[in-house]
């Protein structure tokens, strides 16, 4: 029976670690608490493998001269920020669990120079006196959208919260029960207006709502006719539901304002670009609509946000409300949300330089030539033994609970093997560097294009290459 006690001593103290060379030269980039940690717990691993697995010695001197290294890949893994970049080769446009939109370069400029220097973020430079964070968006949100005012808030839930609290708090709000919606995250419509305060009055039935469903629901209790975008689901079949064209006369009629959540805000057609038709805002507010909220991190392309737009009344009384200052935005929120919305001053501009617009209005050949010069890369900068690649057809989805029924076609390098496990390479390509989350179906590892950026294709390659190697492969 091995001596344990024997076995332990073998093992060198944190002092002795911290004056190896790599650790010296470690602890030139990593700060001396991660390092030490980092020994600690490294030390820690082999005394209870000695322990749990009765190492022998050869085996214990073999661990303990490789532990510099596992100490240095600790480190450097400690040191790793926990929000890190990833490469998105799941197609998937608008993806809500790897940061949803992208920032353009040109917005990120001007995020830059607000980040990096004081500005009037609360100071009216005409006046020289304080001024309000809200007037920065509020004139191009106008411009854009057609609405007498506007103000932005963290996020739409927060927006339709802000609403239903100014207007209808302690009161009714009547909306149809099939579009009490399921925001994303177990947040829905009617926990959103409990908290607001307001009262739900459901019409209507799950497939069918009719125009009368809300005139007879309609009390002196009622302050606001609530429409709500399906926009990360549809009810398809015997259907019918009522349009915010058909509740404007119903709410000038009893004067009672109309509120429509589009959820995924939308400023230019879709369509025009091969997608189904999704409601703009424009639209909405042409219909007769009071007040209109939407996401500024969807379909708009830009930073989280929830933008209220509408009659000048309410948001105004909005403003006043002491649920705002808990939901107000920050400076970089501002920068990031004005800058986009002057890329929408020339539609043109802002396809081509907002990057959700532009992933989602790729035609199938662009998508093509792209996945032929990242599949030329990987055949030619090495040889992946025992990975099959080819060209294939396939679906893309915009994603963020927007347009549920797109399918957008798109190119993939698909990778299969019979000698490496797909799971394990998807794992190995997650665990890289840059983690690459790629998509697998049936066996198959899929490499969408749509959303994979040109100065990306030499991280994926490495990657491949890291993730055949740690999981055995032989790559040349």
């Amino acid at each position: 029976m091995t001596d344990n006690r024997n076995l332990y001593r073998l093992l060198p103290k944190v002092d002795e670690l911290l004056e190896e060379v790599d650790i010296k030269r470690l602890l030139a980039s990593i700060p001396r608490r991660l390092v030490v940690d980092s020994i600690r717990e490294e030390l820690d691993i082999l005394r209870r493998d000695i322990g749990r697995l009765s190492l022998n010695r050869e085996q214990v001197l073999d661990r303990k001269n490789n532990l510099v290294k596992s100490v240095v890949d600790r480190a450097h893994n400690k040191d790793l920020p926990k929000l890190r970049r990833v490469v998105n080769a799941t197609g998937t446009v608008i993806h809500t669990n790897i940061g949803r939109s992208l920032i353009g370069e040109k917005v990120m400029e001007n995020i830059e120079d607000i980040a990096m220097n004081y500005s009037n973020l609360e100071y009216d430079l005409e006046k020289g006196i304080r001024g309000s964070r809200y007037s920065h968006l509020e004139d191009i949100l106008v411009k854009i959208t057609g609405g007498e005012a506007a103000m932005v808030v963290n996020n739409n839930a927060a927006a339709v919260m802000l609403v239903l609290s100014t207007l209808a708090k302690d009161k009714e709000v009547i909306v149809s029960r099939g579009e009490l919606i399921e925001i994303g995250g177990s947040f829905r419509i009617p926990d959103v207006m409990e908290q607001s305060g307001a009262r739900l009055v459901s019409v209507g039935t799950t497939n069918k709502t009719h125009l009368e469903d809300f005139e007879r629901a309609i009390t002196e209790d009622t302050k606001v006719l609530l429409k709500v975008h399906t926009s990360n689901y549809r009810i398809l079949g015997f259907t019918s539901s009522v349009s915010a064209e058909e509740l404007s006369p119903l709410s000038s009629k009893y004067d009672i304002p109309l509120v429509e959540d589009l959820g995924s805000g939308v400023l230019v057609d879709l369509s025009k670009y091969g997608l189904e038709y999704e409601p703009t805002v424009q639209d909405s507010i042409a219909s007769g609509v009071d007040v209109v909220t939407f996401s500024g991190d969807k379909l708009l392309g830009g930073p989280q946000a929830g933008i209220i737009v509408g009659k000048r009344e309410y948001i105004e009384a909005m403003k006043k409300n002491p649920l705002t200052r808990a939901f107000r935005v920050d400076k970089f929120t501002i920068s990031a949300l004005e800058a986009t919305l002057r890329l929408y001053l020339d539609e043109e501009t802002a396809v081509k330089n907002i990057p959700t617009l532009n992933m989602l209005s790729l035609t199938v050949d662009e998508i093509g030539k792209k996945a032929q010069r990242l599949y030329d890369i990987l055949i030619n900068a090495m040889e992946y033994k025992g990975l099959n690649l080819n060209i294939v057809d396939d679906y893309s989805q915009v994603g963020g609970g927007s347009l549920p029924l797109e399918k957008l076609p798109t190119k993939c390098i698909r990778i299969s093997s019979e000698t490496i496990g797909i799971s394990e390479l998807e794992r190995g390509l997650r665990e890289f560097k840059i983690p690459i989350i790629a998509r697998v179906y049936r066996d198959d590892l899929y490499i969408d294009l749509r959303t994979v950026r040109e100065e990306e294709y030499k991280i994926i390659a490495e990657g491949l290459k890291y993730s055949v190697g740690k999981i055995g492969g032989i790559v040349t």
